[in-house]
Formats: C-alpha cells, structure tokens, sequence
C-alpha cells in the first residue's frame, strides 16, 4: 500500500474495500483573509466541503491575542494563553473568532476526518503592557555579533502582565507566567531614546547573567537569534519550562494534531526536540505533526537544519521545501527558459521525501510580503501538479491560490479540485519518471492494490510549442484508455498493449491523464 506521508490515515469506501488515502494539508488562512471574526465559523461549516476534495489537515492561522487584537493575523504575539476569551488589546475575540468559535471549529474537522495543526510564533512578543529599565549594548543590524557604543540603560517593552487575565486573587487564569525583560535577549526601541539617530535599524542586546544571543540559529548576519520585536530567549530555564507547560495546555485545550512552528532559523535548534518531546509525551500523542518555517532556499542549510532537529529518537519534525518553492518560482520567471530536467534537482523531496513539506505559494511569498517571491499564476497548475501527484513529500495547497487574492494572484481553485481529486484516488503505487527534457517532462503512477487506476502527468513549459511523450503506465493498463482531466486536451491516449500511452500537453500547460471512467469514486 501507498505510503501515507504525515497526514491523517482516513478510510474512504470504495465497494467494499477500505482503503488509506494520501495525506493534503490546506494552508486555511492569507494575510488578506476576512478579518471579520468569522473565520472560525467558516472553517466549521466548511470541513466537511474540503474533506471530500481531499484534504486531510488544516493548518489554521495563529488562534492566540497579538498585538493588534481583533486586526492582528496572529504574528504579532501578545498571549499565548488569550485564544479569543479574554478582553485584551481592545477586543475579546481575535481576527478569526472567539475561542469557543475555534474549538467548535476543530470538533468539525475531526467529524470530518482533518487533522487540525496549530501555526505556533515562539520567537517573540510583541504589545508588553510597560516599560522596564534594563542595561543593553548596540549591535549592528547586518552583523549582530558586532557591538558598539557600550553599555547603556534603555527602557524596554518587555513586561507582559496580561490584566485581561488577572482573576480575583490576583493570579493569572490558565498560568500565572509573567514575561520581564530577562526573558527576552534583545528588542529594537527603546522608550527612553527613540529614533535614537537611526529609526528602524536600532537593535539592542541585554546585558546580564546569561545575556547574549542564542546558539544554534542561523548565521546569517553574523547570528539571526533576533528577529523582531521582543526576542525570546530560549536559554533561560523559566522561558524554556513554561513554553512546554503552554504546548502541553494549548494541545490538549484545542485537541491539537500537531504544529507548524514559526520563523526557526531564529530559535535555538536543540530546543525543539526537548520542547516535541515534553508535548507529546505529557499529551498522549507521540506521533503529533511537526513543520518547521526553516527559510532557506540552500538545499545544504536546509538539509543540514533537518538532520539538526531530527539528530535523536525523537525524529519526527519535517521542514518546508523552500529549495523546491525557489525551483518553481525560476521556472515561472523564466517563461520557457528553464531546465524543467533539473526541477526536482537538489530539493528537500529529493533529498529527505519523509521530511519534506511540499508548497508552492503561502501568506508570506506573494508580492509585497515578508518573503516576496510568488510562483506566476501561469506555471502554479505545474508546481501543484508536482507536489499532489508524485511520491514523496507532504504537500500544502494554500487558500490563497485556492480562492485567489485581489492584486496578487488568480483563483486556482477549479484546476486545485482536479489534482487534489486525482491525488486522493490516483496518486498511488510506482512511479516511473521522465525527466529528460529541459521542456517537456512527466511521470506516471501505476496505482496499488486499492486505487489501480493510476495516473499519467505531463508538463511543457515551452510558450510555443506543444509537447508529447512516450510514458509507461503499467502493464495493468494495456490497451486502457486515459482522459485529461484538467481539459487541455480532449482527446482520449490509449496505452499499447506494452502499457506504454503517448501523451500530450500543450504550450505552457500541465495535463493530467486518468483510466477514462475511472475518475472519482466511480471504479466499477
């Protein structure tokens, strides 16, 4: 049988037989989704809709109080413990709902078979509710390891009381953490100066007992611990203890299947396994998903970041294939001029398919955002059809591309239904490549046991000329006919008596061929 790549196990009738289907996570969320506190709602009343499409798991956006309060997408992270209950930051509710909103929304994914995965911000708190004094150093902001200026007494936003909390005794409900300035390793304003001769490029490391940059973080800039902010501070035993007794309340509050970890080439890389570790076993659920927001498109760091996190027994983390996002990204720009042989070359599916989260666009690619990069709306059909239909690899379908974003990309969502369609019933079984070609490459599926329908796949991404290809399909299809699903072509191929069919795809397109009558549930 198929191996289920990290998600959900669900059984799908088929006749009689029951039969494991192929793990799709959904990226539920964008910057620009509705922020009329809704969302939760949305995701209730629609997970049964998108369990029948194929997805398996929800990643739904951060569900805790930022900053912002009802504006704020969840980045900006003021209370982990505030899931939309308390009135915090002017507002009770967060941008997607109130917390009982989002525990009736995960009870709806589960009826419906999802996994549901929380998007978790470790590395900072942003919206401290006073200034603290305390004694910090000028670092440069391209090199943080260089300080300068000497020591100076600043005023920082670190003390984090959360009085929207505070209960008659004067204790916090659900923990009585508060957050002080010692907890954190630096910030970027301090009241006292300023602008302080250099707005927005000031950023200010704590002195004291313990005081430096974290280890095991990205070098980039000389050390990437910090990143906005207050920065967190992951070698102070008190922040390390009570970020496990927070997993450990947030899983089992929201009945939590796992998490996708936030910005981690910021975070101290040892930290995670002691942190997956403590969740899962206090919980119950060993085998909780983790994805981790590594940004690196160096397959090296990358691959050296995951063997990092995945060093002891407690292996089970997995990164997103940012490597394989950069891939189609050039291979969009290049309208035609790129190697389409090389598309899967030194890519984390490549290199670690099990490890591997598959995406092509999310909240923070599309133009104008943090990690600008977007994959063009004309090669999405391709890059999605590379990450639903081969072997390998966890693959993420965001709602952005689904449902389009005004001004930054098209709605995908009809082409998305027929791949995530022929993921959850043809995907499966051997794979024969063909990667021998800078413009037309494929590869075929030959099915198993319990979906032996197969499917053929065809890519050219030559603007001019369309392109064809000899692909084996399987002795089990000799002489059986396919159909295109995605309509480029409406010409049935036939495979010889050999099991080998000649395939088609047009200029600039991706095509999908399945057993004609085969399609769906339909498998008479």
């Amino acid at each position: 049988m198929q191996r289920l790549f990290f998600g959900a196990a669900l059984a799908l009738t088929a006749g009689a037989s029951l039969a494991q289907t192929n793990g799709t996570m959904l990226q539920y969320f964008d910057w620009d989704s509705n922020g009329d506190g809704q969302h939760w709602n949305r995701v209730k009343n629609n997970s049964a809709s998108w369990a029948g499409k194929g997805v398996t798991a929800f990643w739904l956006p951060p569900a805790y109080k930022g900053n912002s309060g009802a504006t704020d997408v969840g980045y900006g992270v003021y209370d982990i413990y505030d899931l939309g209950e308390f009135n915090q930051k002017g507002s009770v509710r967060t941008r997607w709902g109130t917390k009982d909103e989002y525990i009736a929304a995960i009870d709806a994914a589960h009826a419906a078979g999802i996994q549901v995965y929380a998007d978790i911000v470790l590395n900072h708190r942003i919206g401290a509710d006073a200034t603290e004094s305390a004694t910090a150093v000028r670092v440069d902001p391209n090199n943080r390891n260089a300080e300068f200026g000497g020591d100076i007494g600043i005023q920082s936003w670190t003390a984090f009381n959360f009085p929207g909390r505070v209960q008659a005794n004067g204790t916090l409900k659900y923990n009585n953490f508060k957050w002080s300035w010692y907890h954190f390793d630096g910030v970027d304003w301090a009241q006292n100066l300023g602008a302080d001769g250099c707005s927005g490029c000031r950023i200010y490391k704590f002195r004291g007992t313990g005081k430096g940059w974290d280890p095991e973080v990205s070098n980039e800039k000389g050390n990437y611990d910090y990143l906005m902010g207050a920065d967190v501070d992951f070698q102070h035993p008190d922040v390390r203890s009570h970020l496990k007794d927070w997993g450990v309340w947030y899983t089992n509050t929201a009945k939590l299947d796992g998490f996708r970890i936030d910005a981690t080439k910021h975070i101290m890389s040892s930290y995670f396994n002691e942190w997956l570790y403590h969740v899962r076993t206090a919980t119950g659920k060993p085998n909780a998903f983790a994805v981790s927001e590594y940004w690196d498109a160096d397959i090296n760091r990358l691959n050296t970041y995951v063997n990092s996190v995945n060093g002891t027994a407690n292996d089970k983390m997995s990164s997103f294939d940012v490597p394989l996002h950069a891939k189609f990204q050039q291979a969009g720009n290049a309208w035609g001029g790129f190697d389409m042989g090389s598309l899967l070359t030194n890519t984390l599916v490549s290199w670690q398919p099990t490890k591997a989260a598959t995406f092509v666009d999310n909240h923070d690619t599309l133009d104008g955002r943090a990690l600008s990069s977007k994959v063009l709306d004309w090669f999405k059909p391709m890059a999605y059809a590379t990450i639903l239909l081969r072997q390998g690899g966890y693959p993420t379908v965001f709602l952005g591309d689904y449902e389009g974003v005004p001004g930054k990309v098209a709605n995908h969502g009809w082409m998305l239904d027929q791949l995530m369609k022929a993921r959850k019933f043809h995907a499966y079984g051997a794979q024969n490549d063909y990667f021998d070609h800078s413009d037309v490459v494929g590869w075929t599926r030959e099915g198993d046991a319990q979906h032996w329908y197969g499917v053929a796949v065809l890519m050219n991404d030559n603007q001019n000329t369309a392109g064809a290809k000899w692909m084996y399909v399987g002795g089990a299809h000799a002489n059986q006919c396919f159909t295109d699903v995605t309509n480029a072509v409406a010409a049935q191929v036939c495979a010889n008596a050999s099991g080998w069919g000649y395939f088609q795809a047009p200029a600039g397109k991706v095509t999908v061929w399945v057993r004609a009558g085969k399609y769906g549930l339909n498998i008479n």
